[in-house]
């Protein structure tokens, strides 16, 4: 594996991924949910979609050996391993600026959506919308009646997702800022991931 690459705390990474490489995206520390975005390399307007993905699987989150599909129901990267009890989350939109401002932050909060913007400015690429992300461990139990709940994650530190690309793809990865809700366990932190051949 390539050295470890640090997704700061409420700050968001991007990286390139040839077809058949592997990244493997840690929770170091366990608490912390990282909003997931994938994209065709060469036509960013194509990405990993939750709710292709959803149709496709039959199921509200990817499991262990399943791909993620993009808006164009092409698989785009496969989930090959989850060392966590696998909750993540495909419901819930990145946060950004008004998601705070409705939870009555009236200053300045980092969140998602910058951070994906912000991560491929980085390795200059450039999209105009954000796409809804792959929650990793992002913990929103669904009752019976369709009510959600908002719950930190119930990974442990060290547990990890590997994801293999099926085409050449961009990985954007933001370890989320949200701390006005449970999620995080109330405290950000930074995660990692590391590029496989």
């Amino acid at each position: 594996m390539s050295e470890l690459i640090e997704i700061p705390a409420r700050k968001g990474k991007a990286t390139h991924l040839e077809q058949g490489q592997t990244i493997k995206i840690i929770n170091t520390h366990g608490h912390q949910v990282v909003d997931t975005w994938v994209f065709n390399a060469s036509d960013l307007k194509e990405y990993s979609s939750n709710e292709h993905t959803r149709v496709n699987l039959s199921s509200i989150f990817p499991k262990s050996g399943e791909p993620l599909y993009t808006n164009k129901r092409r698989p785009i990267a496969i989930l090959e391993e989850d060392t966590s009890p696998g909750i993540h989350d495909t419901m819930m939109a990145a946060c950004d600026r008004y998601r705070y401002e409705q939870l009555g932050c009236a200053d300045y909060h980092e969140n998602c959506s910058e951070n994906l913007h912000l991560a491929l400015r980085e390795i200059d690429l450039n999209i105009s919308s954000t796409p809804a992300p792959l929650n990793l461990w992002m913990n929103i139990p669904v009752n019976m009646e369709g009510d959600c709940g908002w719950k930190p994650p119930v990974s442990k530190p060290g547990d990890f997702v590997k994801f293999r690309a099926v085409m050449d793809c961009i990985f954007a990865m933001s370890a989320c800022p949200q701390d006005l809700v449970p999620i995080n366990a109330g405290k950000p932190v930074e995660a990692h991931f590391g590029i496989l051949p």
